[in-house]
């Protein structure tokens, strides 16, 4: 059963003040659930009886057994699915040795908590273990970036700080980034190590950014010169650009 206040507490944590004065997130559904838990410590799980009885061994804190009106109550979600549960935040270590020695991508002041967490979705699935997020972008722990993850967040690394420095901090490591007067990417050679930076939503890669990156990149529309829509959105455009490093990649 859920108490009045436990039901409070779980919905404060749709605040991103709540969640970094407690250190914890929020996330909703079995299959979300199923792949955080043994990734990250849980403080509390909610789930129907059902759902427990399959799954013995959860190991958290605090496990309450709910009938589904009771977590239709708690949950954020429009359509409450079995489970939710909250976790413990991760601490990392930022280091640019991340970009010398791997691919990672950067994110300029993304807004959007769902495209967020399809870059984190996305990241996951090109193999793809660091972002680095400057300090305006949304919260990793916004529960609609956490549900659209899809589970993505307990093996990608997500970081804040500011770019410039950075970006300052990696050497002669290749930067990249996307940009109308940029050259097609798909006769460039692309490398398996570096920085892919994505601009914000409305205004692109901010200026300051701009100027330290040593490798503009132009995403093609076809056919080239046909009228098109302005651009693609930034979830998009990190899947593509993000297929064609991959793709190289494996050809080399």
């Amino acid at each position: 059963m859920l108490s009045k206040n436990k039901i409070k507490y779980i919905h404060s944590l749709e605040l991103k003040k709540t969640r970094k004065e407690e250190q914890v997130f929020l996330a909703e559904g079995p299959k979300l659930t199923g792949d955080l838990l043994g990734h990250f410590p849980c403080r509390f799980l909610a789930a129907t009886s059902s759902w427990l009885q399959a799954h013995p061994d959860i190991q958290a804190n605090e496990i309450a057994e709910v009938s589904q009106e009771e977590l239709s109550r708690a949950s954020l979600l429009k359509t409450p699915q079995q489970v939710l549960a909250v976790f413990e935040q991760p601490q990392y270590t930022l280091s640019p040795d991340f970009a010398r020695q791997s691919l990672c991508l950067a994110l300029d002041d993304i807004q959007d908590p769902g495209n967020l967490g399809t870059i984190i979705r996305l990241a996951d699935w090109f193999g793809i273990e660091h972002i680095i997020c400057s300090q305006n972008t949304v919260d990793v722990y916004n529960p609609k970036t956490i549900q659209a993850t899809m589970g993505g967040i307990a093996r990608v690394k997500v970081h804040y700080t500011s770019l410039p420095e950075f970006i300052h901090s990696l050497g002669d490591a290749p930067v990249f980034g996307t940009f109308l007067d940029g050259e097609n990417m798909y006769e460039q050679p692309l490398s398996t190590n570096g920085l892919i930076v994505m601009g914000n939503e409305g205004n692109g890669i901010g200026k300051e950014v701009e100027a330290l990156i040593n490798r503009k990149l132009y995403i093609p529309n076809y056919p080239q010169g046909k009228e098109t829509s302005e651009s693609l959105n930034v979830a998009i455009a990190t899947a593509v650009i993000c297929a064609e490093f991959r793709r190289q990649a494996a050809w080399k």
